[in-house]
């Protein structure tokens, strides 16, 4: 059966969540309120009666509808704790209650001002069981208070009325007194309370019950979205939070209908390669599996800084050392792959990212091993879609656009290579006005030299060394990841990126570096990954 995530502390997204829905509750509730209390007014001046403006119904009425505008403004202030939203709530709903009964017992009794009341309140309520996630319980309790407070002061109200006043109304109310009258509108009021009670209570049980009830989590898998923080071709990321472990996650989905069937499986199985890398330079895959639905998602070590790209696009070309020491960690993560027969197959700067742990600045993390691109014949470089061509266009190496069935991990090489001339000039190796113009720059066109196209001098070692890695042909490439990380760490003349070096990039973009993992997207209800257990790599049956 599905696994779902429980949450049993209120989150932040929840928290959130609790607050935008009680404003929204007060801004109804209370504009609803301020609505007819305006028509009342419009209406009193045209009929000519604008001296009971100033009666007392029409005073509570405004306070009544004001308690209840007080709660959409107290709680759209700051970020208040649950218990402090929770209190709002309940003060401003209890309060507009009694300016309601107030008003009520200024309108005189032959307009059955009960009835006006429970209008009112009834309004309130229902706003209430629709806006504000709420147990069933603790919207009959709110609802029975209410009632409480209602019953008692109509049959006060009509306790002192006269029963001759409903004599035109009611030529059979003879010998009928005060305290029969009072019973009589009383329990007429209980029995329409107790209807609104149960339909507010059944809303907060369908719309609050069922939700509270689909989180509860049962064994493994438990991981809830909090917001967007990337999208690409293949599916989203988002901030996550494991719900045992309360870590910092990133999920990612991958829908069937974005890659396939096919490609999904095969992604599935180079998934479970990845999550056994241990080298420190590759990301962190905490957990994968399929949902109910389909949907492909892995969690991963949730990532706290720029890509490649973001790093190039805030400060220009980088320093040859720098690059020595990316592409040299890059490379470690590469080796340790391509020794367990994983190619990562779109290696670029959006899959290389630059984080600081462990209070070590500029660790490199390679993300998104053997993630299937495909790439259609009529999109522009910077898109992908259908053929079966591996790779991203301008990092991808000739024999990935001519067979891209049969990539080696010096095609990983060629891109990372790639990587390089990007970092080093700011410039991608090659342009061009379509995928296919950029393909075949990489079957037929000599790269420049990085210095040629920077326009500055760079050490010829690491030239000489970017150069190998872009050959047209794998056998002229270095022979393996380990082996270029050899070459990166021998080359001379390269000024060294120290850590004192590192740290005083991140103090001066720290703060824009990180920008990339503020939410693209806030989901509002926290939505929770089921997990198929029966399907999950691993399971041996379907027992719960």
């Amino acid at each position: 059966m599905p696994y779902v995530a429980q949450t049993t502390q209120p989150t932040e997204g929840s928290r959130a969540f609790l607050q935008r829905r009680v404003g929204l509750f007060g801004l109804f509730a209370g504009g609803l309120g301020a609505a007819f209390l305006l028509w009342r007014i419009i209406e009193l001046v045209v009929t000519d009666k604008i001296g009971f403006i100033l009666r007392p119904d029409v005073y509570w009425h405004g306070v009544a509808a004001g308690c209840l505008l007080a709660v959409w403004l107290l709680v759209s202030v700051g970020r208040p704790t649950v218990r402090t939203i929770h209190v709002i709530e309940t003060v401003g709903l209890l309060s507009s209650s009694v300016g309601y009964m107030a008003m009520a017992s200024f309108i005189p009794p032959v307009n059955r001002p009960e009835f006006i009341l429970i209008l009112a309140l009834n309004a309130g309520l229902v706003a209430r069981a629709i806006y504000v996630p709420s147990s069933a319980k603790r919207t009959a309790i709110l609802g029975g208070a209410v009632g409480v407070a209602l019953v008692v002061g109509v049959y006060r109200t009509y306790l002192g009325v006269d029963p001759e006043v409903f004599r035109p109304l009611d030529p059979g109310m003879v010998d009928v007194t005060s305290a029969t009258v009072a019973r009589i509108m009383a329990l007429g009021t209980l029995s329409w309370w107790a209807v609104t009670i149960a339909l507010t209570t059944a809303a907060s049980r369908v719309i609050y019950g069922l939700r509270r009830e689909a989180r509860k989590a049962r064994q493994l898998g438990q991981y809830t979205l909090l917001h967007k923080i990337g999208e690409g071709g293949m599916g989203a990321v988002y901030r996550a939070s494991h719900a045992m472990l309360r870590r910092p996650t990133a999920v990612k989905l991958l829908p069937p209908e974005k890659a396939g069937e096919t490609a999904l499986v095969r992604f599935e199985k180079e998934v479970q390669l990845t999550a056994s890398l241990t080298h420190p330079n590759t990301v962190t895959i905490f957990d994968y599996g399929r949902t109910p639905d389909g949907v492909f998602y892995y969690a991963m070590e949730l990532l706290d800084g720029p890509t490649l790209g973001d790093v190039v696009a805030m400060d220009g070309p980088q320093p040859a050392g720098r690059v020595v020491r990316i592409l040299a960690q890059a490379a470690g993560a590469l080796a340790e792959a391509h020794g367990v027969g994983l190619i990562h197959r779109d290696i670029k700067p959006a899959n290389i990212m630059l984080v600081e742990q462990g209070g070590v600045p500029d660790v490199v993390k390679v993300v998104d091993f053997g993630l299937v691109k495909e790439l259609s014949r009529d999109t522009t470089a910077s898109l992908t879609n259908a053929d079966a061509i591996t790779g991203t266009p301008q990092y991808m190496a000739p024999e990935a656009i001519l067979s891209p069935d049969e990539v080696d991990a010096r095609s990983d090489l060629y891109a990372l290579g790639a990587v390089a001339f990007f970092l080093l000039t700011g410039e991608h190796l090659f342009a061009g006005a379509t995928a296919v113009e950029v393909c075949s720059h990489h079957l037929h066109t000599p790269p420049d030299r990085p210095s040629e196209r920077l326009g500055e001098p760079l050490p010829p070692s690491l030239e000489d060394l970017v150069l190998r890695c872009l050959a047209k042909k794998p056998e002229e490439r270095p022979g393996s990841a380990a082996a270029l990380r050899q070459a990166l760490l021998a080359c001379d003349g390269v000024a060294p990126w120290e850590e004192e070096h590192a740290r005083a990039w991140w103090q001066a973009h720290g703060a824009e570096a990180r920008r990339s993992m503020r939410p693209s997207e806030d989901l509002g209800v926290l939505r929770t990954i089921p997990v198929d257990m029966v399907r999950r790599p691993g399971a041996s049956s379907g027992e719960d």
